[in-house]
């Protein structure tokens, strides 16, 4: 399964992603000042999103990026949301999964830890 990012502000009124695409919202909260009618997606699943603690220490500037990435990761094993979610990719037969985020820093940002997570996931599955 291939897995991609999509930044929510580039895909508002798009119509939706391609057939055998499934689009999940991986912020714990709804993005600010996006109307829920105009963003097409197939899930929202706040269990994979980083705690309001991290989040919080992170955007406050009391993590850098590597430490959040880190605790995260740690996060993501304890709670097994990165496994469950591919599971149930897996399941709607999705040969693409697009991980929909709000943040603007595309270079520092949870989805692309939780990305990592998931292929690493997923390799070791296939293996």
């Amino acid at each position: 399964m291939e897995i991609d990012l999509e930044r929510v502000r580039d895909v508002l009124d798009d119509g939706g992603a391609a057939a055998g695409t499934s689009r999940v919202l991986v912020d714990r909260l709804w993005p600010r000042g996006v109307r829920k009618d105009r963003l097409v997606h197939d899930r929202w699943d706040k269990d994979v999103a980083p705690s309001t603690e991290l989040r919080t220490a992170f955007h406050g500037g009391d993590l850098g990026f590597e430490a959040f990435a880190e605790r995260y990761r740690a996060e993501l094993a304890e709670s097994g949301a990165a496994e469950a979610l591919l599971s149930a990719a897996r399941e709607a037969g999705t040969e693409r999964l697009s991980l929909l985020y709000a943040a603007a820093d595309a270079e520092h940002n949870h989805a692309l830890v939780l990305r990592e997570v998931l292929e690493e996931t997923q390799g070791s599955r296939d293996a």
